[in-house]
C-alpha cells in the first residue's frame, strides 16, 4: 500500500518560485500562491472532461479494482473523482494547501497527501499507473519524469491530460488571448509541446500515443469571467489589477453575439489525453 508521511507546506517566495522545505523542490510562484488564493474559484469554473477520455485511459492503462493510480498535482480533484470511477485505488498528489483541503473535503473516500511531482514522499514501485491532469507544465520536468519511474511498477504508464480553450470559436480567442498578453515570460503553458522531446531522448518509454476530444462546458458569463481571476497568474494580481482584468473579460463577453446579454453560455474546450508506457 502507498502511505505518505506529512509533507511540508509552502513557506515562502523568492523570484519566480515558491520554495518548500526540501531545497530541490519548488512550486511555480503563480500556481504556489495563486492557487492557495483561487482554489473555490477554481472548484467552481473549470469544467470537467469528456467521460470518453477516461474510458479511453481505464482501457489503456488500464485503471481498474486491484491497481493503484498516483494523481499528480490533483487541485481541488476535477479529474480525480473521474479516477475513483473506475475502481482502482486513487492517491491523489497535490501541494498547494487550501486546493488539497478543498480535494479532501469534496472526495473524502480518496486518498490525498501533500507533496509534489518531484518529490511525492511515496514509496518506490507502488503505482501501475501514474496521472497528470492540467498539471504536468507545471513541473520541473526531468526531476518530475524521474519520480514517476521511481513510483511505477514494472509496465507501468504514465497519463497526461489537459483542457485548452477551443479558440476556433471567436469569443474564446480574444478571451485566449487576454490570458497570453497577461501571463509573465517564465509562466509554464499547456500549449507548448515541449514536454514530447524528454520521452523520444531518455529510454525505457515506449512512443506517446494519443486521443483529443470536444468538450463543451455549460456554464456562465460570470463563471467565464471567475475563469479567468482563478487563472495563476491573476490570482496572484492585487484587486485593483484584478478589477482591471475583469472589466476587459466583460467587454470582449459583450462583444460578442454568443456571449452578449446571455446568462447561460457554451465554453468550447478541447481535451488532450496522451499517454506512454514503462518499458
Amino acid at each position: 500500500m502507498c502511505c505518505s508521511p506529512a509533507f511540508p507546506q509552502v513557506r515562502y517566495a523568492r523570484g519566480h518560485r515558491v520554495l518548500l522545505a526540501s531545497a530541490r523542490v519548488t512550486v511555480h510562484h503563480a500556481a504556489g500562491v495563486g492557487y492557495q488564493r483561487a482554489a473555490g474559484v477554481y472548484e467552481r469554473s473549470r469544467p470537467s472532461y469528456p467521460m470518453a477520455a477516461l474510458a479511453e485511459l481505464a482501457d489503456a492503462l488500464p485503471l481498474e479494482a486491484g491497481r493503484t493510480v498516483v494523481d499528480l498535482g490533483a487541485g481541488t480533484g476535477k479529474f480525480t473523482r473521474l479516477l475513483a470511477l473506475t475502481g482502482a485505488e486513487v492517491i491523489a498528489v497535490e501541494p498547494v494547501t487550501e486546493m488539497r483541503e478543498r480535494l479532501a473535503e469534496l472526495l473524502p473516500g480518496v486518498r490525498v497527501t501533500a507533496g509534489t511531482a518531484e518529490a511525492t514522499g511515496l514509496p518506490d514501485g507502488c503505482a501501475d499507473a501514474v496521472v497528470a491532469a492540467q498539471s504536468w507544465h507545471w513541473f520541473q520536468e526531468e526531476e518530475a519524469l524521474a519520480e514517476v519511474e521511481r513510483l511505477l511498477r514494472p509496465g507501468g504508464s504514465l497519463a497526461l491530460v489537459w483542457n485548452t480553450y477551443d479558440t476556433s470559436v471567436p469569443w474564446v480567442r480574444d478571451y485566449q488571448d487576454i490570458v497570453f498578453r497577461l501571463a509573465p515570460r517564465d509562466l509554464p503553458s499547456p500549449l507548448d509541446d515541449g514536454w514530447r522531446k524528454a520521452f523520444t531522448d531518455r529510454a525505457g518509454w515506449s512512443r506517446v500515443h494519443e486521443r483529443h476530444w470536444p468538450n463543451l462546458h455549460s456554464t456562465t458569463v460570470s463563471d467565464v469571467v471567475e475563469r479567468m481571476t482563478s487563472s495563476s497568474h491573476i490570482a496572484v494580481m492585487d484587486p485593483a489589477e484584478q478589477e482591471r482584468v475583469r472589466a476587459e473579460v466583460e467587454a470582449v463577453l459583450a462583444g460578442h453575439d454568443a456571449t452578449r446579454g446571455n446568462a447561460a453560455v457554451e465554453m468550447p474546450y478541447t481535451t488532450d489525453v496522451y499517454w506512454v508506457r514503462r518499458r
